[in-house]
C-alpha cells in the first residue's frame, strides 16, 4: 500500500488531522482552508447560545432558570471566576438528600442543545438517589455546579456542560460529578465524563457510566481522586 493509501485508510479511525501531505514547506491548500473552516466553526460554537424554551420541549419537563455572576457572554469569557458563581438574585428550593441536575452552557451551548436532553432521558431513570429540580444555568462554568447543590441540601451534583470546542468537534457535551458540593470544592474532588456526541461516547454509556460513579460515590462518600472508575469494561465497537 502506498504512503498516501495509508493514510487515507487510517483516516476511517479519527477525526484527528492526519497525513495532510505538503507542498514544498507548506500545507496543500485545501488543507489549510479546511483548517480555517474547522476554526471558524469552533470560534461560532464559543460565542452560540443557550435556546432555553427550545431545551424544556426536548427534555419535557420544566426547568429551573439561573445565571452566573457574569453579565454576557462577553464577560463570562472574560472573567471565568464570574462564571462559577451563582448571581445574586438566585433563589432555589431546598431538596435535601437529591442529585442536583445541572445544565449549563459552558464554553458551547450548542452541544448542550444537542445531547443533554438524550443523556438525562437515560440517565434519570438510572440515578441511585431521587433527582433534584432541573437547573439551567448560564454564562456558566461547571463550579456553578456546586454552589447550586449546596442551596438545595443535594448528596451530590450532576452538572452536563457545552465543553471547550475543538477543530474536529464543536459540539461535545461533559458530565462532572461532584459528592456533598459546597463552594470551594476543586476539579480534584470531581469525576468527569467527557466527549458525549455522535463521534464520541453514546448517551447510553454516558448515562451508565455517571449512574455506577454516582453509586459508587454513595458508597465512598466522596468523588474525585478518591473515587476510582472500576466499572467493568465493555467492548469497543466496530470501526
Amino acid at each position: 500500500m502506498s504512503a498516501p493509501a495509508l493514510w487515507r485508510d487510517l483516516r476511517r479511525f479519527t477525526d484527528a488531522r492526519v497525513g495532510l501531505g505538503r507542498v514544498g514547506t507548506a500545507q496543500p491548500t485545501a488543507a489549510h482552508l479546511d483548517f480555517q473552516e474547522a476554526h471558524a466553526r469552533a470560534r461560532d460554537a464559543v460565542w452560540s447560545l443557550l435556546d432555553i424554551p427550545a431545551l424544556e420541549v426536548a427534555i419535557a419537563r420544566p426547568v429551573l432558570r439561573v445565571c452566573s455572576a457574569a453579565a454576557d457572554r462577553r464577560e463570562y469569557l472574560l472573567r471565568p471566576d464570574l462564571g462559577r458563581r451563582l448571581a445574586q438574585d438566585c433563589v432555589l428550593p431546598a431538596a435535601p438528600g437529591c442529585i442536583a441536575l445541572v445544565v449549563a452552557d459552558g464554553l458551547c451551548a450548542t452541544g448542550v442543545q444537542r445531547h443533554a436532553p438524550g443523556v438525562l432521558e437515560l440517565l434519570v431513570p438510572a440515578l441511585p438517589l431521587p433527582a433534584g429540580p432541573l437547573v439551567v444555568a448560564q454564562q456558566a462554568r461547571v463550579a456553578i455546579g456546586d454552589e447550586i447543590g449546596e442551596a438545595m441540601g443535594a448528596a451530590a451534583v450532576v452538572v452536563l456542560i457545552g465543553e471547550r470546542p475543538g477543530l474536529s468537534a464543536t459540539d461535545s457535551l461533559g458530565l462532572y460529578i461532584t459528592w456533598a458540593p459546597r463552594r470551594g470544592r476543586t476539579d480534584a474532588e470531581r469525576n468527569c465524563i467527557s466527549n458525549v456526541r455522535p463521534g464520541g461516547m453514546s448517551y447510553a454509556d454516558a448515562a451508565a457510566k455517571a449512574a455506577w460513579l454516582l453509586r459508587a460515590a454513595a458508597a465512598l462518600g466522596a468523588t474525585g481522586v478518591a473515587l476510582k472508575d472500576e466499572m467493568p469494561a465493555t467492548a469497543l465497537p466496530a470501526p
